[in-house]
Parts: C-alpha cells; structure tokens; sequence
C-alpha cells in the first residue's frame, strides 16, 4: 500500500500561506479522487483542499486553526496502489544525508581550534583594549535588543524589493524607513513584505520598547569613560520612565535599584497584556459571540479605511425609467439565448466603465504623497454571503467586456462567492468597488472606501416616485422610476468637484439609455 502525501496547494501568487479551519475527514476515512478533506482560510477566500487520489486518511499532520506554509504536507494519504521502489530507496539516502551531516561537524570542530592556534598571539594583542567595553556593554541589561532594533530581522537586507501601498501606509505611521522595512524579511511571493510580516515586525520591536530607551543612553557614556561604573548612573531614569506609563504594572519599576531588574518587567509586560482579555459585565439576557476570521478581517479593513481616508459622500438622484423598460423587454429572451439572468449590477457596471473612462483620475490609487494611476480598470463586485459576511470579487478589465461578458462575469463570480468556491487571485486587483444596497430594499448609503481605491459607488434601490418631467408642451408630473447613487470619495486625492462631476457622469448614461439597444 502506497502512502500519498497531501500537499496544501497553491492558491494564488500573492498567498504564501493558509488556516486550517475544519478537517472535513478523520484518520481512517476513505477519501475519494477530488473529495475534499479540509476547509482552509487565507487573507483573501476560504476555500477547500480536494484529494487528488482515492485511499484512506492515514494522519493528519495539521491541526484546526494553525496557519500552515503553501507546499507543505498537511496529511497522509494510504492508496491501493503497491508500494514502488522508489520510495525506500529514498529512505536510505535520507538517513545517509543525515548520517553525514553530524560527521562533518566535529571535523569543523577540530579544524577551528588549530585555525585559532595559530593566530593566537597576534588576537591576544588586542584583547586587552577591547574586553574592558564589550564587558562592560555585556553587563547592561537589554544591551542585546539594541543591536536588534539596528539589524531588523535576520540582519539580510533585501534590496529592490516591491512594497504594496497598504505596506508603506503602515510603515509610514509607525515612522519605519526604507532602510529598515529592507532587512525585514517577507513571507510572500518571491520574498515580498505582507501586511502579516509587517505586523508581527511590529509587535516584536514595540514588546522591546521597555528596554530599548531605558539602556540607549548607557552605550556612549560607556565608550567615552570605557568604565563599567557609568552605566549604573541611568538607574534614574530607568526608575521615573514607567511612572508616565499609564499601565500599573509599571508603578513597582521606581522602586528597583537594580537596572536588571527594572527592565525585565518593562519587556515583559508588553508581552502578557495584550493576552488579557478586557473584563464585560454580561446579565443572563446576553450572549457573547466571538467573530469568525472573515468578520475580524472585515472589521480591520473597514477600521483600517477610516483612519486612513477623510470620506466624503455625493449623492445623485437618477431617473432610470427608460432602463427599467429595456430591461424588461429584453430579459426573457436574453435568457433563453444566454443562459443567464441580466440583472441591473452589470447595467450599473457598464456606466460605472464609461464614468471612470470620462474621469480616470477615479481610478488611482494613493501611496504616501505619490498617485499611482491605473492602466486597468477592474470592478470590485461587493457580494453579501449566506453566513452574513461579505466578499468583494473582482471583474478583470471590466473596460474590455461587452455587456454579456460583464453580465456572465458578474453571475459567475456571484455564484463561486455564495458557493465558497472562490480563488485567492478572484478578489485581488481591484480599482473601484460597486455595491448595491438596493437589494435590500435600502434607497441610499454612505459606504466605506474599500483600500487601496479611493471611491466606491452605492446603488441604491429603484423606486416608482412621482416626478417632474418636461415635455414639448411644458413640464408635467409623471411616475418614474427612480433611484440614488452614493459615492463616497478619498479626500486626500478627490475633491467634491471631481467626485460629484463622477457620480453625475454615471447617473446621465444610465438616464440617457438607448432603448433600441440589441444584445
């Protein structure tokens, strides 16, 4: 019986890793070919690892909720295929490979002390100059931290490395230069620096920020005097820093003559608290739920957005009785030709394409003080999930498609959203995102820009109102068909007059639709 290992596959250029979320299968199921054996998470989709043959699940070598490497084994598959040769063939030669590792070992060993007899006379020169200093440096507490917060990471510095906007946008608020983010190492594709990495660079260099300040200032007394008495003077102001902290954790620092142990507790805290939960009063008629993965990336985005765009709404009434009307006339057949129901969201796309046509600098993104302008234009599709959540895919150079490829585009990618059955690279690239709250009955919104973009439009829901209207014969009051378009907009880079001329733009091609239009 031949034993299968189960890989976690590649799931788009920008995912470098995956959560286990539920193993659909237990050690001793049988699996068939393409049945699938876990529910995984990434940062874009969730979606299932399918097996590529048929055998029983001999083990699990993951656990739910671990966050696993792409490419690495996640399980063991027995199939009823024979064993080949092939396989204990490569046995040997491993445990060869591991054999001769710890061999070379003690040869390096015993070469290096007779490398060092050699030039001993000439190292024992310089000791004396030098072991007063470094001594002394060794004896302050978190003298070691400094000279990690110089090397960041590994010490490699990783030049001419890409770094997305929302990289540089948390880079710039936490005031870390260029310089600094290249010999951060970067778990994305081809070594790229992601969010995750950036984030968790920074929770490390903020858990060393008791210790750090606290022994900079030792260092140079320490080489202008080379005594090791100096280094005891800061004690003082080690002792007064954690009284301004507002954690009380910190109040006991004052009191510890020894510059030991006052930094020790200053490290330690920045590790312990964030693991505290905050205390909730909750009565018998409350019930706490814990968010899903999906809700907590939502609710970072969305949070995220705020802080970083000043957002402004511009709304415009339009009147779309002449598209109602098409539409009607041309669904039924649409669909029997087709295939596919033709709803209004591709009809809103098609303008939302024409608009950014008219006005490209809608279609940029925002990187510091710099503008990137872009080339495609990609329409995020905003779609609501059975579990409540939301997704946003993505329709790939929406200005290249006729109608009836946006209108497939859209129910394709609606159907894989509500299905589970997205891909990573389904949800990446967008430049401007559309959402329709009138599918729930709602008549406008102020929605929130969805980063990198700088706009996203809200449509709202149609409605019969009694309207003016002009006619050769002077104006009238007629029953239209009318609805709300809600652009909300990035300041930094779009002003009212820009965004409101977007908007207008986008209500006129749909007032202004060619009724005798042919698909």
């Amino acid at each position: 019986m031949a034993k299968y290992q189960l890989l976690l596959p590649k799931m788009g250029e920008s995912v470098a890793e995956a959560t286990i979320i539920k193993w659909n299968k237990k050690p001793g199921d049988y699996i068939e070919a393409d049945e699938a054996v876990m529910e995984i998470a990434t940062d874009k989709v969730d979606s299932e690892v399918p097996s590529p043959v048929s055998g029983k699940l001999v083990e699990q070598l993951c656990k739910e909720d671990e966050v696993v490497q792409v490419g690495s084994v996640i399980a063991i598959i027995e199939t009823d295929e024979p064993e080949s040769n092939d396989a204990p063939a490569s046995a040997p030669k491993a445990e060869t490979a591991a054999d001769s590792t710890p061999h070379t070992e003690p040869i390096a060993a015993e070469e290096q002390p007779v490398q060092q007899d050699t030039p001993q006379p000439a190292t024992d020169e310089p000791e004396p100059e030098h072991n007063p200093v470094s001594a002394a440096i060794d004896e302050i507490p978190g003298i070691s931290q400094i000279e990690e917060k110089e090397t960041p990471a590994n010490g490699i510095k990783y030049e001419n490395r890409f770094y997305s906007p929302l990289v540089k946008n948390i880079a710039n608020q936490e005031g870390i230069g260029n310089d600094e983010l290249d010999h951060i190492p970067g778990t994305g594709a081809e070594g790229r620096l992601t969010k995750d990495d950036l984030l968790e660079y920074i929770q490390k260099r903020s858990s060393k920020t008791g210790a750090t300040p606290q022994t900079i200032a030792s260092p140079p007394q320490q080489h202008a005097t080379e005594n090791v008495a100096p280094p005891v003077q800061p004690s003082a102001p080690v002792a007064e820093e954690p009284k301004a902290a507002p954690q009380p954790k910190a109040e006991p620092v004052p009191q510890v003559n020894d510059i030991a142990q006052a930094v020790a507790p200053a490290a330690e805290e920045p590790k312990t608290a964030p693991q505290q939960p905050a205390a909730a009063s909750v009565s018998g008629g409350q019930e706490i739920i814990e968010m899903d993965r999906m809700r907590k990336l939502i609710a970072e985005h969305m949070v995220y957005s705020k802080h970083t765009s000043p957002h402004v709404t511009s709304f415009v009434e339009a009147d779309v009785t002449e598209l109602v009307l098409w539409r009607e006339k041309v669904k039924n057949s649409f669909e029997k030709r087709e295939g596919e129901k033709i709803t209004f969201t591709p009809i809103f796309i098609e303008a939302v394409v024409k608009a950014i046509k008219d006005f490209p600098m809608i279609n940029v993104s925002v990187n510091g003080t710099q503008i990137i302008k872009k080339k495609d234009i990609n329409i995020s599709m905003a779609t609501a999930l059975p579990s409540g959540n939301l997704i946003v895919p993505v329709i790939k150079k929406a200005d290249e498609l006729s109608l009836i490829g946006i209108t497939k585009a859209v129910n394709d990618l609606a159907n894989r959203a509500r299905n589970n059955k997205l891909q990573p690279d389904d949800v990446r690239d967008g430049t401007f995102t559309i959402t329709n709250v009138g599918s729930f009955g709602n008549v406008m919104g102020t929605p929130i820009i969805n980063q990198p973009q700088v706009a996203i439009l809200a449509v709202g829901a149609i409605k019969k109102k009694p309207a003016v209207i002009e006619t050769p014969k002077g104006d009238a009051i007629a029953i239209r068909h009318m609805m709300f378009l809600s652009l909300s907009y990035d300041h930094r880079v779009v002003d009212g007059a820009l965004g409101g001329s977007f908007v207008s733009r986008v209500a006129h091609y749909l007032e202004n639709w060619d009724t005798n239009r042919n698909l």
